[in-house]
């Protein structure tokens, strides 16, 4: 289940979005660059406040200002992917993957049964002791996502994961992206300003404009044209 009602005013608008997804799954929040699709991540993960209104992911309600309920935001358990990956580049792949593990104090040998578990998935198992700066785009972008995994989240949250990627790569990210969230069985929450992710992975897509949701539903439904201009720019020429 996911149900965020939240009212913020930002610099240049309000945002102010109702979004219900009573069965979870992923929710794709699609616009151009500042439309308010990162500030929603950033409320859910506990890095900003809403003025108003409430966020629940699953059976948690992580902020409600009715109640005066929020949930900090190392206790909310949520995973973060960042547009840059913000990984360490003074640690090489399977330490920046150990990182949430090892300060949770679990034990060594789950932590390293857990990396190489989610490293294998990934094809990633030959370059585990390689620093993160002599990996490729791609590879980065796997360690970020493997990093968020493996604290094993109720809710994953990736800011333009494929923004930085070849188009060849983006393909192939979307189709290992779509096989991990179907196996992780948790929801997930991607900010994309691209139409072809939407489609690939989004349950529910919802097109912001200035801090308000303007068009949601389905690929489908998202898919018709004339239904609104950033959707039909991507039919231009087909």
């Amino acid at each position: 289940m996911m149900d965020i009602v939240v009212k913020k005013a930002l610099r240049d608008f309000v945002l102010d979005v109702d979004i219900q997804m009573p069965d979870g799954g992923t929710l794709v929040l699609l616009g151009e660059n500042g439309a308010g699709k990162s500030t929603i991540l950033n409320l859910v993960a506990g890095l900003m406040t809403p003025d108003v209104g409430h966020i629940r992911i699953g059976s948690e309600t992580f902020i409600d200002t009715a109640t005066r309920t929020c949930i900090p935001a190392e206790s909310r358990g949520t995973g973060y992917v960042f547009q840059n990956y913000a990984l360490f580049p003074h640690m090489t792949m399977y330490e920046n993957i150990a990182y949430g593990l090892r300060i949770r104090h679990l034990p060594r040998d789950e932590i390293d049964a857990r990396v190489r578990n989610l490293a294998g998935q990934l094809g990633l198992l030959g370059i585990c002791d390689e620093m993160v700066g002599k990996l490729s785009g791609g590879q980065r972008q796997r360690v970020a996502l493997l990093r968020a995994l493996a604290v094993k989240p109720n809710c994953l949250l990736l800011d333009e994961p494929f923004s930085a990627l070849d188009v060849r790569t983006q393909v192939q990210m979307r189709e290992e992206l779509k096989e991990v969230l179907s196996a992780a069985k948790i929801p997930a929450i991607i900010v994309t300003h691209d139409l072809r992710d939407a489609v690939a992975l989004g349950d529910r897509i919802c097109l912001m404009e200035q801090g308000k949701i303007v068009l949601c539903g389905d690929a489908d439904a998202i898919l018709q044209k004339g239904r609104h201009p950033f959707i039909d720019q991507f039919f231009i020429g087909t």
